[in-house]
Parts: structure tokens; C-alpha cells; sequence
């Protein structure tokens, strides 16, 4: 399907087409990193904050850490919804993505390099129309590229402590078509749906994949993976672009 230029079941864009995409840096101006980026309708802000500590279990090392934050604003979807602070703690979903976000970060971070920090990367969802953990993944690591920009300017590390560059995309199956970057009312009818975690190179740093009604043919998660290839490809040229690389 990649590289296709069907349209159905789609009449605003083609099968292997990404919405329209965008990433601004120095959203915040006090954060050591930070990145609006949209896809479509799905806004995200990124900030990445840099803090002379380490995790209890890093304590007696010199390694540094990487990890993220991940919620969405009340009125982010179409209703209004309970902050999680009122409601006295996280979702299931809230922490599978934040965790999804910092497994993907350290992928391409020598946390040796790093050296004894944390680099918290706060993702907070301001507007939600589908791929809201693909958006964060892929605007996170332009947050961290520019406080590791930061740290390398200051001298407080000696080496880069990113190894690697990655973004994540949505792809599924909709009406037995392959599409890639799926908006919400494409993900709520999906047949099934995957989250790509990819490295500028190609390497696959994790897969979400699932079959909604009916188990589904390996054939169907490799036209996705072509699909997700295209995509990553897109973001991950984004993303140097927006660093002015």
C-alpha cells in the first residue's frame, strides 16, 4: 500500500498520506527543550526539563535517566473530562503512555553520557483527534535534542548523549484498507490499528498492534509496516527541519 495513491475510504487525503503536520520550537520559553507539534488536529506540547538528580536506583552510579509525564487537557476531546489529580490518580492508559514515551527516548539516549540528571519530558495533550502517543513520542525527542543541545553549549556533558533519532506513527486497517497517521474516527473503526516506534534508520524500537473483531494475517501488519516506514520517514525529516538542520 505504500506509495498508492488510493483514497477510499478517505476524501481528504490518500491511503499512504500523513495529516498536515507541524512542529514549533521554544513553545516554552523556560524549559530547557520544548515543541508544539500537530498532526492534523492533534496538538501536543512538549517540554523536556533537565535536573541535577537521579532515580533511587541510579543513586550509587554516574548514569543519568530519562523519562516522561503524559495527560491531557479536560476539554482536549469533544467532552469535557476529569483532571486525574481529581480523581487522586492516573489512569492505566496515562501511565502506559508515559512509559511507552520514556522507553522510546532512552532507545536512542546513552544515559552514561548523560551523566548524573534526569531529563523529564512533559507531554500534555491540548487538543485530541487520534495518535496523541504517536505525536508526543515524536515531539518529545526534538525537546530532548535541544536540552542535550543545551547541556553540550554549557559543557556540562563532554559527548552527545543522543545516540539516535526517533518518531512514532499510527497506522491500521480501515474498511479493509491500509492507512497510515489515523484520525480518531478512523482508530475508532479500525479493524486493527498499530503504533509504530521507529528510528530514523529504520529500526523498529517497539510495535502496538491489535486485531479489533477477528485475527488478522501477517500480511496486514507488513502493508502497515510499509505504511509506517513513509511516515517515520516524513517525521523524521520534520523534526531536523524544525531544528534548523
Amino acid at each position: 500500500m505504500a506509495g498508492s495513491q488510493v483514497t477510499a475510504p478517505r476524501s481528504d487525503r490518500a491511503a499512504d498520506a500523513m495529516r498536515a503536520l507541524r512542529i514549533e520550537t521554544g513553545f516554552n520559553p523556560y524549559a530547557e527543550g520544548s515543541v508544539l507539534i500537530a498532526f492534523g488536529n492533534t496538538h501536543v506540547i512538549c517540554t523536556a526539563s533537565v535536573e541535577a538528580r537521579q532515580p533511587p536506583f541510579l543513586r550509587q552510579s554516574d548514569q543519568g535517566w530519562v523519562t516522561a509525564e503524559y495527560g491531557m487537557l479536560p476539554r482536549a476531546t469533544h467532552s469535557r473530562n476529569r483532571r486525574e489529580a481529581s480523581r487522586g490518580k492516573q489512569s492505566g492508559r496515562t501511565m502506559e503512555i508515559q512509559r511507552l514515551i520514556g522507553r522510546s527516548l532512552r532507545a536512542v539516549t546513552d544515559l552514561d553520557r548523560l551523566g548524573p540528571r534526569t531529563i523529564t519530558l512533559d507531554c500534555d495533550v491540548i487538543q485530541a483527534d487520534g495518535g496523541t502517543r504517536t505525536a508526543a513520542i515524536t515531539g518529545s525527542w526534538v525537546a530532548l535534542r535541544l536540552a542535550v543541545n543545551g547541556l553540550l553549549a554549557s559543557g556540562a556533558i563532554a559527548e552527545d548523549a543522543i545516540i539516535g533519532q526517533v518518531a512514532a506513527v499510527s497506522c491500521g486497517i480501515v474498511d479493509g484498507v491500509a492507512l497510515l497517521d489515523l484520525a480518531y474516527d478512523e482508530d475508532s473503526r479500525a479493524e486493527m490499528d498499530a503504533n509504530f516506534v521507529m528510528t530514523a534508520d529504520g529500526r523498529v524500537v517497539e510495535l502496538q498492534a491489535t486485531a479489533e473483531d477477528e485475527a488478522l494475517p501477517w500480511s496486514r501488519i507488513e502493508a502497515l509496516k510499509g505504511l509506517a516506514d513513509k511516515g517515520v520517514a516524513e517525521l523524521t525529516a520534520l523534526q531536523l527541519e524544525s531544528l534548523g538542520a
